[in-house]
């Protein structure tokens, strides 16, 4: 394909990286530096210019492109972006980051022939809320078209031998050690794994209450570390919950800020002079569950280990930067992706989904998820479908009625079955090809 990206920051970076190695990928920037820095490491066309200037695209004016990612820090930018680049260059198809949830309630995307449109912020506060419903978990991920969950959970009890599948619910990975892999055969769960629980969640909850000894049964008492846009947002999510929430901020403004913001629903506490004895005096440590929710990953990683310290059974810290995503894990802490790897993540299952088939990234990337529904007018229906290949590093299901039927030999496919494949990245390419060529 040929895609253009707006933006030059980390999303757009990470997303040209990525993309590179198997499309033609142009990114628009005014910030020369960061184009160059660009350019150096990855093949890609640099375009250096406005992005809301009209002149910038006439540059690519004899070019098509196949999809227009717009990502830049500003919704103002983006919205105006894919309008010019529509009227200038002819685009199949637009995907846009913005941060106003007010734009996903509204008609403005559809207004625009915006195609898809991802709202980080909405998705980091909305994971972080999950967790009350689910205080054992490490992460919670919802699918379309079915009811079941991938639940991760990270074990606390002594190695056990864990029954990897049943008609409801399968382990479909585990962490083990900063390493991935997709179990088969009898699997000795040991302390510190990270398991991930694909199916009904009452049967996965039991399960995490097992595994999981020391985080706490239920969720009241909340502290969110760091006042700005994210810390806000996900204060109001704890809120909305019914949840006790502290806000701590050490900028003064910040702090009145996300005072006024919460309206005196939060308590917000300034810290301007450091924390040393803040959890004392603030009674902090009686807290269920901390979350450290600012836009440095290494002041996120010192208040959760303070956290823990204290005696907070439940830390959760948010990551900006995926070199920190193994460091997290490591040290134990639940790990929840920051805005900008959300709209990476997202923007990349948008990219590589289709009507047909649906592609998740699970584990901080390192599992992919494949989902495949069959519609009424599916020509599978009846039809005795080809299993995957037994191969390392990938399993199969399918959903029917509630129950998971392993997909190891043939199988005839009914109306409103889903099929659903979990695999490492070693495996992504061999398994794509074969959920869409059923």
């Amino acid at each position: 394909m040929d895609i253009i990206i707006a933006g030059a920051g980390r999303v757009g970076f990470n997303l040209a990286r990525t993309l590179c190695a198997t499309h033609n990928v142009t990114v628009i920037d005014r910030n020369a530096e960061a184009l160059q820095r660009l350019q150096e490491s990855l093949d890609i066309l640099p375009v250096h210019g406005d992005i809301e200037d009209p002149d910038t695209y006439r540059k690519l004016a004899d070019k098509k492109g196949d999809l227009f990612i717009a990502v830049t820090d500003l919704d103002e930018a983006n919205l105006i972006s894919t309008l010019i680049a529509d009227d200038v260059i002819e685009v199949d198809r637009k995907i846009i980051r913005l941060r106003n949830s007010f734009f996903a309630r509204s008609t403005i995307r559809q207004k625009l022939g915006i195609d898809d449109a991802v709202f980080p912020m909405k998705i980091t506060s909305e994971t972080v809320a999950t967790l009350l419903d689910y205080p054992k978990a490490n992460n919670v991920k919802h699918f379309k078209y079915i009811d079941f969950k991938l639940i991760s959970v990270r074990t606390r009890a002594d190695e056990k031998k864990l029954e990897l599948y049943s008609d409801n619910f399968a382990v479909v990975g585990i962490e083990r050690e900063k390493s991935f892999f997709i179990p088969s055969g009898d699997e000795h769960i040991k302390p510190e794994d990270l398991v991930y629980l694909f199916g009904d969640e009452k049967k996965i909850k039991e399960l995490c209450s097992k595994l999981d000894t020391q985080a706490p049964a239920t969720i009241y008492r909340c502290v969110v570390f760091g006042g700005g846009d994210l810390g806000v947002s996900i204060a109001k999510s704890l809120v909305e919950r019914g949840k006790e929430v502290k806000l701590v901020e050490k900028d003064i403004e910040l702090c009145e800020r996300a005072e006024e913001s919460l309206e005196g629903e939060a308590m917000t506490i300034s810290c301007k002079y450091g924390t040393g004895g803040l959890f004392e005096e603030e009674r902090l440590g009686n807290a269920d569950m901390m979350v450290a929710a600012t836009d440095n990953d290494e002041y996120n990683i010192i208040k959760s280990l303070e956290a823990r310290e204290h005696g907070i059974k439940k830390v959760v810290a948010v990551n900006n930067e995926m070199e920190y995503y193994n460091l997290m894990h490591s040290l134990g802490i639940v790990v929840v992706r920051g805005p900008k790897m959300s709209a990476y993540n997202a923007i990349m299952e948008s990219i590589y989904s289709s009507g047909v088939v649906t592609e998740r990234r699970f584990c901080g990337g390192k599992g992919v998820v494949f989902l495949r529904k069959i519609f009424p007018e599916s020509e599978l229906i009846g039809r005795r479908l080809r299993p995957l290949k037994k191969r390392k590093g990938a399993t199969a299901f399918v959903v029917r009625d509630g129950r998971l039927i392993s997909f190891d030999s043939k199988l005839e496919v009914m109306e409103k079955d889903v099929i659903v494949a979990f695999c490492t990245l070693d495996s992504e390419s061999y398994v794509k090809e074969w959920i869409h060529g059923l």
